[in-house]
């Protein structure tokens, strides 16, 4: 371990316990050593940024003081507790405002779903800034060879600038995105059949619209993985700039966008602008279906949003293929619906009559 002076510092004292947990895991002390030398084991900044607690209480404590069961508190926190099952203040601070919101009145199961939907995006944010601090950061400075504690703590300067930075910049987002919904949550209801939206506790009327590029897999072949990864980070960046201002994307998989939006109108007129912007393979297809779907842990469910599914997988290239339910809606929108006629899609025992959607021409 590379100490300074004979003493150790936080950087190496770091490096020692991933060591040791790299030992468990089978890696043999010339690895170790090959990957200490070039400064992969380098993150003795974590120390300093996220120092442990010196005060720690056990989850059964917490639990009586303040009325939240121990299995609710681990599916709060949402990491491991290890095997102590131990908490730090700062746990603890977070848990009482939790049972203060239940106590409060809101449902503890939509509770749970908000619990879900924050663990989740959270999980994310710290993963893309783990993982990009990584990309661009600490690979550079391993290929620089530079030492291995001044690898640390060049990284550790930064990381001190840099990081903390990511709670007022979420803070912020998390206003601006909330102002926003609730302002999208008065309209929707305003517009929305209300009945119709009330039929199941839990379900919402709600245009559902899958996007997916045709032979993506055969072009990813062809052209090599970083071609298709260029092709699939444009095809994602167009379709997040030009979104009409009440729609949103639920959901990225691969070369697949999933979007929703109260106006079954102006999101088709938008698909169909949208293919326009792609006149080279691999095309988008597009489906876009209209009907109540349940939401949970902000997502949709339900068999219409596994209809709408179904209808994108029956779209030819630079085609938007719709129900009709959505037809009703695009009168005076410059826009013709040829109808294909009542179409069989699997998994669903009644045909569907599917229509594809063009611009009017003039």
């Amino acid at each position: 371990m590379p100490v300074r002076r004979g003493r150790w510092t936080a950087a190496a004292a770091a490096q020692a316990r991933v060591v040791a947990r790299m030992r468990e895991r089978g890696h043999s002390l010339d690895e170790l050593k090959r990957a200490g030398r070039e400064g992969r084991l380098a993150f003795g900044f974590v120390e300093d940024l996220f120092p442990s607690p010196e005060e720690q209480v056990t989850v059964e404590s917490v639990a009586a003081e303040t009325g939240l069961e121990p299995e609710l508190i681990e599916r709060i926190l949402g990491t491991p507790l290890g095997q102590e099952r131990l908490l730090s203040p700062e746990d603890v601070k977070a848990l009482r405002h939790c049972a203060r919101v239940l106590a409060a009145g809101f449902p503890l199961v939509a509770f749970l779903q908000l619990v879900r939907v924050y663990v989740q995006s959270m999980r994310r944010i710290a993963d893309a800034e783990v993982r990009l601090f990584h990309l661009y950061v600490h690979e550079p400075l391993i290929r620089d060879a530079l030492p291995e504690l001044e690898i640390a703590e060049e990284m550790g300067e930064l990381a001190a600038d840099i990081l903390p930075l990511a709670a007022p910049l979420t803070d912020y987002l998390h206003t601006r995105y909330l102002r926003y919904f609730t302002e999208q949550d008065v309209v929707g209801h305003m517009e929305a059949d209300l009945d119709a939206a009330a039929s199941h506790l839990g379900q919402v009327p709600v245009t559902l619209c899958f996007i997916d590029l045709t032979g993506f897999t055969r072009y990813t072949e062809e052209e090599g993985d970083l071609e298709a990864l260029d092709v699939v980070e444009n095809f994602v960046e167009t379709v997040e700039a030009t979104l009409p201002p009440e729609a949103t994307i639920v959901k990225t998989i691969g070369d697949e966008v999933m979007v929703i939006s109260p106006d079954p109108a102006s999101l088709t007129e938008w698909a169909v602008g949208l293919l326009d912007r792609f006149p080279e393979r691999p095309r988008p297809r597009v489906g876009i279906h209209y009907a109540n779907a349940f939401y949970r842990d902000g997502d949709y469910f339900g068999t219409h949003v596994n209809l709408a599914h179904r209808v994108v997988d029956r779209a030819q290239a630079g085609e938007v293929l719709v129900t009709d339910r959505v037809t009703g809606s695009l009168e005076e929108r410059g826009l013709t619906c040829e109808p294909i006629g009542e179409v069989a899609l699997k998994g669903f025992p009644v045909a569907t009559p599917l229509y594809i959607v063009r611009r009017a021409l003039d």
